[in-house]
């Protein structure tokens, strides 16, 4: 997201107010979309899904949490596999999935770093429902988990969690294009988790909202895959790339670990080039790990990765896997319940 963009979307003003006309219009055919898609819903996917997205425009953090679940969810068990639709990618079929070699220029720069940091399967499909079922037929998993779904409305779900970056909010409150919102506040009231990345919304009221944090695990070298504590990069001279949804926050957190940061900021799935890599002699390039995965062939010796993992308390993880479990009671009880009435 750009600062313009930040200008007018995030702070208490409505300066594209002339604009409500085309908000409107935009809740009306997002919720035309959502009814439409509900009642041309198939049968339920017979394994339980969760969706991890956000009702705000930009990132919040959503691949990062959902590697987290991921790895929560195999600790407890189960056999998740990553649906994503695989913005920034193309591939000349679908379903895709991820393997060691596959490139981010076919499936998607966050596909691929999810397949490295969660150790499941990755399926890419824009059609997340039949990326589902073929993920079952082929015996992938026993756990689906959708990466930005929450308005993919053709894909049933079990689980909803909208992620929130807890510095921007609701931003101004107002529907794209006043504001930064994809559906109105109220969506919240049907979702399960409220989570919100590095902050508190007080203007969000929800029984089971928790914060995160993304923590940072490690600096890794691009080209040998060589690791170093965070610290080690306290009072180096960097140079920060970011392609993401909210580059100032990276900025933020190589600042925190006493980087001396020179910022770039580039837009969201930003396709690198060579030109967008060059530092000064002496400075240490460092990118975030979503970037890296396209930039393995492009970028100088001295690039580097700073890694980041998702925290959150023990109540969510609690809550969470109490949730998941519940809803795969139910749905091996409706399952028995529809084989007895053959």
């Amino acid at each position: 997201m750009t600062t313009w963009v930040d200008r007018l979307w995030y702070g208490r003003a409505r300066p594209l107010w002339p604009l409500y006309p085309l908000a409107w219009l935009y809740r009306f055919i997002a919720e035309r979309r959502r009814r439409k898609a509900w009642k041309s819903m198939d049968s339920p996917i017979p394994v339980p899904v969760i969706v991890v997205g956000n009702i705000t425009a930009g990132g919040t953090g959503k691949s990062p949490l959902t590697a987290m679940l991921a790895r929560l969810l195999k600790q407890e068990g189960w056999r998740p596999v990553i649906l994503t639709r695989g913005y920034g990618g193309k591939s000349d079929h679908y379903p895709l999935q991820v393997l060691p070699d596959t490139l981010a220029s076919e499936a998607g720069d966050e596909p691929v770093m999810l397949s490295t940091q969660a150790g499941c399967p990755v399926v890419v499909d824009p059609d997340r429902r039949r990326g589902a079922l073929w993920a079952l037929d082929q015996g992938l998993g026993t756990i689906m988990l959708c990466d930005d779904g929450l308005q993919h409305y053709r894909l049933s779900r079990d689980i909803e969690l909208a992620v929130f970056d807890g510095q921007r909010g609701l931003g101004n409150g107002a529907l794209i294009p006043v504001g930064p919102l994809r559906e109105p506040p109220e969506r919240l009231e049907s979702v399960d988790f409220v989570i919100t990345n590095g902050g508190w919304l007080s203007d969000v009221k929800h029984e089971q909202q928790y914060t995160m944090a993304l923590v940072p695990t490690g600096i890794r070298h691009l080209a040998t895959g060589r690791m170093m504590a965070p610290d080690e990069i306290k009072g180096k001279p960097v140079m920060a790339v970011a392609g993401i949804g909210n580059p100032a926050r990276f900025f933020d957190t190589l600042r925190s670990l006493g980087a001396q940061v020179a910022e770039r900021a580039l837009p969201d799935h930003h396709r690198f080039r060579r030109e967008d890599l060059e530092c000064d002699a002496g400075q240490w390039l460092v990118m975030t790990a979503k970037d890296a995965v396209k930039c393995r062939e492009l970028a100088p010796e001295n690039a580097w990765v700073l890694e980041v993992e998702a925290r959150l308390p023990d109540a969510f993880s609690e809550a969470f896997i109490s949730a998941v479990n519940a809803a795969g009671e139910s749905l091996a009880a409706q399952s028995l319940t529809g084989s007895t009435n053959l």
